[in-house]
């Protein structure tokens, strides 16, 4: 039985007087920030807080929220991190969902809050953290991640070879810790390892890349989206030995085209490593950060150690060496399922413990994976599968193509139809009909899209991730 927050705050011991955390209100120790977290959590306490409660805490990346993240997990109660950019009516419906005891909107450490209570032990089945699902298909929904999760993935990824970190890294902690990648594999991660996280509420490339600069910043872990604006920066802001202290980039969330690795590859001299998680992973899954000497953009890696991955047909069954199928995870960092949504749960969760990703891979002879799409996002063409993926490859390998989206619309004669969105590129942008040639050029005949709407954006998740929803509306 082991509270998570007591692996995060394990270097208090060892090293008391390392710094773990850096925002613009200066830099926190370890021993700082136990103290911290027994402050607020003692605060929580006097607020009613129970073990198994839920807290909300609504923040930006700053050491006030991580402190009251590790005060909430010290109580035993459930943290819930909600994006506090959130249209007011979608928090409230979120805070309802979860049944929220305590909201927290500002910083939580009471002075005369008491003594700081003892930290609640709790079994690896009880939950941590509820996290919001992105909600690219369907309502979004809460995940439930216990503390074996949490811990669980902590440790494979300090286990794998070419992810593990040390208390001599320093972290760039900029992507949200309202989403698992950021609370989990960043902040968590760098706690765990004893290594310092350098905070920024919200990304600016310029300022994180002076960030970077200014304090050596040897880990940095971002979104495609991330990797795109600091190429977008002047040579001034950003010269090519930026990123000379960085060791290790990572992409994730979102797939990193060839072409974004290479152009960082050649503006910066920097390497990207991607790989593959999802929140009901906790979420790291996969990593192509092998140390491989000549690194291979668009693969995302084998599974991290401790973790069971099949690929299976429509069937359930193992699909053959080189056939793309649907990713299949067991291990201990999958979680348990969705809050109060047992419906949702029965459907990514087989009765032996295989997490349904819903996420569509190919493995080579190394046994390397290299995703293809999403199944929920497969489009069936008079019986013919198109990944809309593919499609937009093709596009996207268009000079005058600067973004491109491809969903599937009913039709009554193949049952479905692609269609694709684009945003053009340069002073003479292409016309429909000379994108529809194009594809035709590359694609079979039921792949092409049957109508090409030209458009001024694409909507997207804060992660970079398509929001298909929308453009299926």
């Amino acid at each position: 039985m082991t509270n998570l927050a007591t692996l995060l705050l394990a270097h208090a011991d060892d090293t008391p007087e390392a710094v773990a955390l850096v925002d613009a209100s200066g830099p926190v120790t370890f021993r700082e920030l136990v103290e911290r977290a027994g402050r607020a959590a003692a605060e929580l306490v006097a607020q009613g807080a129970e073990p198994g409660d839920r807290v909300a805490i609504t923040g930006v990346n700053t050491v006030a929220f991580v402190v009251t993240y590790l005060a909430a997990l010290r109580v035993g109660a459930i943290a819930v991190p909600v994006n506090p950019h959130a249209p007011a009516a979608e928090l409230d419906r979120e805070l309802g969902v979860v049944g929220a005891k305590i909201v927290v909107r500002e910083p939580l450490e009471g002075a005369d809050g008491g003594e700081p209570p003892p930290v609640v032990e709790r079994d690896d089945r009880d939950v941590a953290v509820l996290l919001f699902t992105a909600g690219t298909a369907g309502a979004p929904k809460a995940a439930m991640l216990t503390h074996g999760n949490m811990t669980a993935n902590l440790r494979q990824v300090l286990d794998h070879p070419g992810l593990g970190l040390s208390d001599r890294d320093v972290g760039l902690a900029v992507l949200p810790f309202f989403h698992v990648f950021g609370l989990n594999a960043v902040l968590g991660l760098g706690l765990a390892a004893g290594s310092r996280s350098v905070l920024l509420e919200r990304f600016d490339a310029a300022r994180a890349l002076a960030l970077v600069r200014e304090h050596e910043i040897t880990v940095v872990a971002g979104v495609p989206a991330m990797y795109h604006a600091f190429l977008e920066l002047d040579e001034i802001t950003a010269p090519r030995d930026a990123f000379r202290s960085v060791r290790l980039a990572i992409s994730g969330a979102a797939p990193l085209t060839r072409e974004l690795f290479d152009a960082v590859r050649s503006r910066f001299d920097l390497t990207i490593s991607d790989g593959y998680g999802l929140t009901e992973a906790a979420p790291v899954v996969t990593s192509s950060a092998i140390g491989q000497a000549e690194p291979n953009p668009g693969r995302i890696g084998p599974p991290l150690p401790g973790i069971e991955l099949r690929l299976v047909d429509v069937d359930g069954t193992d699909v053959l060496p080189g056939d793309p199928g649907e990713i299949w995870v067991r291990g201990p960092n999958v979680f348990p399922g969705y809050w109060n949504d047992d419906d949702a749960t029965r459907h990514v969760l087989t009765s032996d413990g295989w997490l349904k990703t819903g996420d569509i891979a190919v493995e080579d002879d190394a046994g390397e994976l290299s995703l293809v799409d999403r199944a929920k996002d497969l489009i069936i063409v008079s019986g013919f599968n198109v990944y809309p993926a593919e499609v937009e490859e093709v596009l996207l390998a268009h000079p005058g193509v600067a973004e491109a989206a491809v969903v599937g619309e009913a039709d009554p004669r193949a049952g479905e139809a692609v269609v694709a969105f684009v945003v053009p590129e340069g002073r003479e942008p292409p016309t429909p009909e000379e994108l529809s040639d194009h594809c035709a050029h590359s694609l079979a005949r039921y792949k092409c899209p049957t109508r090409i709407e030209m458009v001024r954006q694409i909507p997207r998740s804060f992660a970079g991730k398509v929001l298909r929803r929308e453009l299926e509306a």
